[in-house]
This record gives C-alpha cells, structure tokens and sequence, in this order.
C-alpha cells in the first residue's frame, strides 16, 4: 500500500507540473492568437480563398475550420465544427473525410508543448498537414465512395464574436484563457491515471516482457524498443497521457528529442481509444462513419510515419 501511495503522489506532482507548466502557459498564448484571428476575420478570409483549393480532396469549408483548429488549437476543438457538420447537412462523404482528416492530424495541445522537449514544430506541422489531406483524400475517394455523398444547402461559416475595440479583444483573450484552463484540468485525471497505470505495469514487468517480444520488429523500422511504454500508452490513454510519459522518460535519460520525433508521426494524432471516443460523441452521423474514417486516417499516419522515420 505504501508503495502504491509512493506511486500515486509522483505521479500527481508530474501530471501537475505537466499540464500547469508546460500546457497552460503554451495554450494560452496559441489559443489567444487564434481567437483573435477569428475575431478579426482572418479565418473566415483565410478558409474563402483554401476551401475551392481543398475541396477536390473531400474537403469543406467547415472542414478547413476544423483543420486549423486541431493544428493550432487542441484535438477537442474540431468537435463543435464537427457536430455543426452535422446538424446543417453536410455529405456522410464529406463528413467522413473531415473526421479522417483530424484523426491523422497532430493536434496542438500536444505538439506545441512538447517543442519544449525536442519536437521540430514546423516538420511535424508540415507533414501533419500532409498526412491529414491524403487521409481526406483516401476516405472521400477509395473507403467512403459509396457513402451518400448528397448534401443540403450549408452555411460554411462559424459564428464567433468580434473584436472591433480594446474591450472586445480583452474579452477574447479572457475567454481564451479561460477555455485554456479548462483543457489544462481536463488533462489531469488522464495524465495521473495513465502514469500510475504506467508505473505499475513497468513495476510487475509487463512492459519489459512487451518490449522483449516487439524489439526485432522495431528494430528493423529503425526504432528503439523503448517506444513499447510510450505507444502502449499512447493507444490506451491518449495522446495527453502519452506526453506524460514522455516527459518522464527523457528526464531519466530512457528517451531523446531524436527518439521523440522519430516517434512523433504514428504517435502524434488523436487516432486511439479516448480520442477516437470523444470526436464520434459528436453526432449520430459523425459515428456512423468513423469506420470509413479510421481507414483513412491509417493512410495519414502512414505517410506522416514514413517521413518521420526517413527524414526527422
């Protein structure tokens, strides 16, 4: 018991100093600047002139939306777009494009943060952004051709509010940081429950028999076995609970920048079981194409993965 008490408390104070010293401050200035930005406008201007460009690939307006908000916001953020998807009518077709889209795509609450631990940002968003347009591209084209593809007249704009004056851009970025600390707490019980599930499964040696088993395999697509504890946690906990980890292991030395974003391209994207759970809670329609979906994104991650392990 005291053991278990031991293991709890260290990892509360991790989970802590994760989410309030690295996560918060990070999100408050990223998602400040994104409100700001759609206050003024910009988004809207800026999704008028990318949606004829992406719409070949089985990509909307609100689609768009929901691309910049995972990229430079958090993996959550794309759920309202996407429930507004599909409350005004939008194509199963469409609507299974965007959800791959986001499932194969870095999403900003963690890359942003763990640049403070070795990530290259701007590869990582490049080939993020690369990776969640061919799995558009898949779904809309190859595992989501016999969706219905017949849509309603749609409005391609969000509702947000306006920063015409200093108290209208001083309530914007209050609310933003408000809604940071939302996403900062929300992460806690995540983040404490997988390091303890962690530490105890490295404790009785289950990781260490896992990590025996998959070594030869790993070690032929040029990756350390000690990515078996990230990736175990990763699909089980989440991409937050996998950020934990990593924290962890590159301050005791098991873990690098190097390995980090080598890693970064199959690990790095909202597609596991929490993520995949929260996104379909959506809308009715929304799960009822995730299986189209989860196909494509497969495609995403796998060319984010290729050019990680070659070029990161």
């Amino acid at each position: 018991m005291e053991l278990l008490t031991e293991i709890i408390l260290r990892a509360g104070r991790s989970a802590v100093e994760l989410a309030f010293f690295i996560l918060l401050p990070v999100m408050v200035v990223m998602l400040s600047l994104m409100r700001l930005l759609e206050a003024k406008g910009i988004l809207d201007w800026l999704v008028a002139r990318l949606a004829p460009l992406l719409l070949p690939l089985g990509l909307t307006g609100l689609s768009i939306f929901a691309m910049l908000q995972i990229s430079f916001v958090s993996f959550a953020a794309p759920i309202a777009t996407l429930a507004m998807m599909d409350q005004r009518g939008v194509s199963d077709r469409h609507l299974a494009a965007t959800l791959a889209m986001v499932l194969a795509t870095a999403q900003a609450n963690i890359s942003i943060p763990m640049t403070a631990l070795g990530l290259h940002f701007g590869f990582t968003l490049l080939f993020s952004l690369a990776g969640g347009l061919a799995a558009a591209a898949s779904t809309y084209y190859l595992f989501g051709r016999r969706l219905n593809a017949a849509e309603l007249s749609q409005d391609q704009s969000l509702p947000h509010p306006v920063a015409e004056d200093a108290k209208g851009v001083l309530d914007v970025i209050n609310r933003a940081g408000a809604e940071s600390f939302r996403i900062a707490v929300a992460a806690l019980p995540m983040l404490i429950l997988s390091l303890v599930a962690v530490t105890l499964l490295r404790s009785v040696g289950a990781i260490d028999m896992l990590t025996r088993a998959l070594a030869a395999p790993m070690a032929m697509l040029r990756l350390d076995a000690a990515l078996v504890l990230p990736a175990v946690t990763k699909f089980l906990g989440g991409a937050t609970a996998w950020m934990g980890v990593m924290d962890e292991m590159i301050k005791h030395g098991t873990a690098d920048a190097a390995m980090l974003n080598r890693s970064a391209g199959f690990l790095l994207n909202p597609f596991d079981l929490p993520g995949v759970a929260i996104l379909i809670s959506a809308g009715r329609r929304v799960a009822g194409v995730w299986r189209q979906a989860a196909l494509g994104a497969c495609v995403g991650i796998a060319l984010r993965s290729l050019a990680h392990l070659l070029l990161a």
